[in-house]
């Protein structure tokens, strides 16, 4: 199962790049407690350990591709992939979200991305 979702940040591809590869930023950003760096082949955890995954493809400011799961995931299911897709539209960031390789039932993870990510996100922008 897969699904695309898109959303506008007001800041520059720069800065949320940036956010989404700091620990601290991310924790901020968020709400969770994230562990992450901005190199490949290194793994992070998000949302208080609810989140685990590996940095797969880094494009400075423009393409995150990780491996991604939650504890919610069987042993035995194979990790999902997020690619974070960041465009400038007149200095906001238009945010594209691709999640793939979930199981049939992983729809509800479309939800938790709007709720748990995009909201707080937007705040954290706007309060900058």
């Amino acid at each position: 199962m897969e699904f695309t979702i898109k959303t506008l940040i007001n800041a520059s591809p720069q800065e949320v790049y940036d956010a989404w590869l700091s620990s601290e930023s991310h924790s901020n950003m968020t709400g969770g407690e994230a562990i992450i760096s901005g190199n490949i082949g290194e793994a992070f955890s998000a949302w208080d350990g609810y989140i685990e995954g590996k940095n797969i493809l880094l494009v400075p400011h423009n393409r995150i591709i990780q491996s991604w799961r939650t504890s919610q995931f069987e042993p035995e299911e194979p990790d999902s992939r997020i690619e974070i897709v960041l465009k400038d539209i007149n200095g906001i960031t238009e945010l594209t979200l691709i999640h793939s390789n979930l199981s049939e039932s992983g729809g509800h993870y479309r939800q938790g991305w709007e709720e748990h990510y995009f909201k707080p996100m937007k705040k954290y922008f706007s309060s900058k």
